[in-house]
């Protein structure tokens, strides 16, 4: 599964951790991306989506 939603694009985005002494070390922040069953132009079929899109309602979810 791709950590892209199909809906806005949004995926991983990647940076630092940076502990107490200042040691840089590189980590991911994945986003929250759930497959879920839409309602696309009349055909029902999954899509991976992020749980922002969900909650605007940007999608049509199918039952």
């Amino acid at each position: 599964m791709s950590r892209k939603c199909e809906i806005c694009g949004k995926g991983q985005v990647s940076g630092n951790n940076v502990s107490h002494s200042m040691r840089h070390t590189r980590r991911k922040w994945n986003a929250n991306i759930q497959t879920v069953r839409i309602n696309d132009n009349g055909t029902v079929r999954r899509a991976n989506v992020c749980t922002r899109c969900m909650r605007s309602n940007k999608i049509d979810r199918a039952l």
